[in-house]
C-alpha cells in the first residue's frame, strides 16, 4: 500500500507542473489588456508601453514563464497588476474561508448521505426509500445560490440564529463556525443528494453479491452484514464521487461566497476577473487546481484501505 501511495505521489507532481503551465498559457491568449485595464481606455499608448515594461509583459513569453516558476517554487505569486500589492498575502488570507466552507460542506454531505444512502437501499421500494430518493433528486435540482438565499431567509431574517453575511474572525473558532453555518449547509446538503443516490445505488449491487447472502446464513446481525460487508466494498464509488464532487464543491463555493458575502478565494477570484487581474486570477487557479489534484491523490490513496486488492498498474 505504501508503494501504491507513493507512486500515486510521483504522478500527481508532474500533474500539478502541466496543470500550473496550461493556467499560464491561458491567461496569456485570453482576450484584455492588464495594462489597459488598470489604467483604462483612455490612457495614451506610452503609458500602457511603459505600464506593461514594469509588470513585465512586454518580455519574451518562455521568460515570462521561467520567472513565474522560480517564484512559484519560492512560494512568491508576484503581484496584483492592478494594484500592485503582493498577490500570496491577500490569498492566505483568503483561503482559510474556503477551505473552511469546502471542508463543511463535505463533512455534512458525507455525514449525512452516506446513511441515508444505505438505508433507503436495505428499505428499498419503501415509503423511506421513496421519501429519500424525492429528496435527493431534489437535492440535484437545487442551485447553490437559491437554496442559500432560502436559508438566509429561513434561518437569518425569520428565525434570526444565524448571521446572513460574513465569514467570521479566524482567530476565534466559535464565530468562524458560527458564520459557517449556512454557507456549509447550503454546500453540504447538495453534497448530501449527489451522495446519497450514489450510496443507494451502490449497495443495492452490492447486497445482491452471493458473499452478503453467505453472511446472512452464517446467522450475523444486519448491522453487521451491512456495515462490515455490504457498506465496506460500496465505499469505492462514494469515496470516487466524493473526489470528483471536491471540484464542483469549490466551483460552487464561488457563488455561495457572493450570496454570503465570504471573503474567500471564489469572491478574490471574482473581483480578479472584473478588473482583468490576470496575476491574481492565475494565482487563484493554480492553488484551486493544486487542491483539485492533492484531493484526487488522497481518493486514490483512500481506494487502498478500503480494498487492499487494488494496486498501481
Amino acid at each position: 500500500m505504501i508503494r501504491y501511495a507513493v507512486r500515486r505521489v510521483l504522478v500527481a507532481i508532474p500533474t500539478i507542473f502541466i496543470a500550473v503551465t496550461i493556467i499560464f498559457i491561458m491567461m496569456r491568449v485570453i482576450p484584455g489588456d492588464p495594462a489597459t485595464a488598470a489604467l483604462g481606455n483612455y490612457a495614451s499608448e506610452s503609458a500602457i508601453q511603459a505600464l506593461k515594461e514594469r509588470m513585465g509583459l512586454n518580455r519574451p513569453l518562455y521568460l515570462q514563464y521561467l520567472d513565474y516558476l522560480g517564484g512559484l517554487l519560492r512560494g512568491d505569486l508576484g503581484k496584483s497588476f492592478v494594484n500592485g500589492n503582493p498577490v500570496a498575502p491577500l490569498i492566505r488570507k483568503s483561503l482559510p474561508y474556503t477551505v473552511d466552507l469546502a471542508l463543511g460542506g463535505i463533512l455534512i454531505g458525507v455525514i449525512l448521505g452516506i446513511p441515508l444512502g444505505v438505508i433507503t437501499a436495505i428499505k428499498r421500494n419503501r415509503m423511506v426509500d421513496y421519501i429519500g430518493r424525492t429528496l435527493s433528486l431534489a437535492g440535484l435540482s437545487f442551485p447553490e445560490f437559491y437554496l442559500g438565499l432560502l436559508l438566509i431567509l429561513v434561518f437569518s431574517v425569520y428565525l434570526d440564529l444565524f448571521p446572513s453575511i460574513g465569514g467570521g474572525d479566524l482567530t476565534d473558532i466559535g464565530d468562524r463556525l458560527y458564520h459557517l453555518a449556512l454557507p456549509a449547509l447550503t454546500l453540504g446538503l447538495i453534497m448530501t443528494a449527489y451522495i446519497t443516490r450514489m450510496t443507494r445505488s451502490a449497495m443495492l449491487e452490492v447486497i445482491r453479491q452471493d458473499y452478503v447472502s453467505t453472511a446472512r446464513a452464517k446467522g450475523l446481525s444486519e448491522i453487521k452484514v451491512v456495515g462490515k460487508h455490504a457498506l465496506k466494498n460500496a465505499l469505492i464509488s462514494v469515496i470516487t464521487v466524493i473526489g470528483l464532487y471536491v471540484g464542483i464543491l469549490i466551483a460552487g463555493s464561488v457563488m455561495s461566497e457572493i450570496v454570503f458575502s465570504r471573503p474567500g478565494l471564489g469572491k478574490l477570484l471574482i473581483g480578479a476577473m472584473k478588473n482583468r487581474d490576470y496575476n491574481m486570477m492565475q494565482s487563484i487557479l493554480v492553488i484551486i487546481t493544486s487542491i483539485i489534484i492533492v484531493v484526487n491523490l488522497l481518493t486514490d490513496i483512500a481506494y487502498s484501505f478500503c480494498d487492499p486488492r487494488i494496486r498501481y498498474d
